[in-house]
């Protein structure tokens, strides 16, 4: 398997780039996050990548930062969700966007991404619950399991999803659960 590029950026036509690699030139499908990082023609450049082998074709997909490789994997570990898909996603959502969404549960977040509908967004939050914060490691925010613990206690508090999402947006990085859950209640109150 291919696991990095390093070499001369040739072209850059979206999504894909041609890297060369002494003399062989790699096409590389990259997300648009990804894309937008990339320097100019003519330049080095690094890729990490993932390598699909299928019966027709060998596909190189290229990524930035670890976190969207990651993400990029587990996307495709989900039933109905292939490479394009998974590119589309991460193109569409920065890879906090899509802890966040995941751990609170917000399939219209992941609907607006071309090509997701609402059978898939709930698949992919079902199949990536707890799965993507494991896979992405500690440098996502610690914040985004408290913040769905704190909508799930709104929740059950008799509030609906419409009111406890927007008193939660608003809450600091470095609050409890319980302490959230105070603040959110005060936000929902004026």
């Amino acid at each position: 398997m291919i696991g990095r590029i390093s070499g001369t950026l040739l072209a850059k036509q979206p999504p894909q780039v041609v890297v060369d690699v002494h003399g062989v030139g790699y096409e590389v499908d990259v997300p648009m996050s990804s894309f937008y990082e990339l320097p100019e023609v003519g330049k080095a450049v690094t890729l990490l990548t993932h390598m699909v082998v299928r019966e027709d074709a060998q596909l190189l997909y290229g990524f930035i930062t670890p976190g969207e490789r990651n993400a990029f994997k587990e996307l495709i570990k989900v039933s109905g969700v292939g490479p394009r898909i998974a590119l589309a996603v991460l193109s569409g959502l920065s890879v906090d966007q899509l802890v966040q969404a995941v751990a609170m549960q917000e399939a219209g977040l992941l609907t607006r991404v071309p090509g997701i509908g609402k059978k898939t967004a709930e698949r992919l939050i079902l199949e990536l619950k707890g799965r993507l914060t494991q896979a992405l490691g500690s440098g996502q925010p610690a914040t985004v399991t408290s913040n769905a613990d704190i909508l799930n206690a709104l929740l059950a508090l008799g509030y609906s999803e419409r009111e406890a999402l927007p008193a939660i947006k608003g809450l600091g990085a470095d609050l409890s659960v319980s302490e959230g859950i105070r603040q959110a209640l005060k936000q929902l109150a004026k």
